[in-house]
């Protein structure tokens, strides 16, 4: 347990670092290098998603949902205005790290809360995330199906106007010793939750034919029969 809350700060910490550092005129080649070199700084010593230790996007790229086994970092420059999407992997001797958010650059300055955007759209898809994460938390129980969960956050999704964009349609996945031994929130995973010590949640979504995607990760665990957040 200790081993993956210490590689998840370390994701967390260069989060708020690469947040922190944000500023026009950035491209986001720079975005993934300065991040990736932070976490290794922070004690990773590897990216376990085929290598890649800072997925990121930004603008209307926020909607791409692309495998590891094919993304480019995006040829994009930072604005005064922005909305991004950072996606951290990092891994210290086999234990995973996955942790994800949207970030937001005002009027040349990155928000510490994205929830402070003046801009009323993407504050609804930040608080939507947030709300997502916390109904997660109100209903899931140990013996939930991965299928039966997928199914009822895919509908709540769907009933609170928004999509998943995820290209494989799923909304997280176990965290394992190896990318191959990934089971996913997805239709037709009837394991119970319980049958993986640690799983992630990570919707990615935005409204019909909408902009702007968003993302918010962590990493959940059952305690007392709840799911916490490491």
């Amino acid at each position: 347990m200790n081993d993956h809350i210490e590689v998840q700060q370390i994701a967390k910490k260069a989060m708020e670092a690469a947040r922190a550092a944000l500023h026009p005129g950035q491209t986001l080649a720079e975005v993934r290098k300065d991040c990736e070199a932070s976490l290794l700084e922070l004690g990773a010593d590897s990216f376990w998603y085929w290598g890649i230790g800072a997925f990121v996007f930004a603008g209307s790229g926020t909607i791409r949902s692309d495998s590891g086994r094919h993304y480019e970092t995006p040829d994009y420059v930072l604005g005064e205005q922005e909305l991004l999407t950072l996606d951290l992997s990092p891994q210290r001797r086999g234990i995973w790290g996955d942790f994800a958010r949207t970030l937001v650059i005002q009027d040349g300055v990155p928000l510490q809360d994205p929830l402070d955007s003046s801009n009323a759209e993407w504050r609804s898809g930040i608080l939507m995330e947030r709300h997502l994460h916390a109904q997660l938390c109100e209903l899931v129980v140990p013996s939930m199906t991965f299928e039966e969960l997928a199914r009822t956050m895919n509908e709540r999704i769907l009933d609170l106007g928004y999509e998943n964009l995820d290209f494989l349609g799923n909304l997280g996945h176990s965290i394992g010793a190896r990318s191959s031994d990934r089971v996913y929130i997805e239709p037709g995973n009837q394991a119970r939750l319980d049958s993986v010590e640690y799983f992630t949640f990570e919707p990615h979504i935005r409204r019909p034919n909408g902009c702007f995607g968003y993302k918010h990760e962590d990493i959940y665990y059952f305690n007392g029969g709840r799911p916490v957040a490491i």
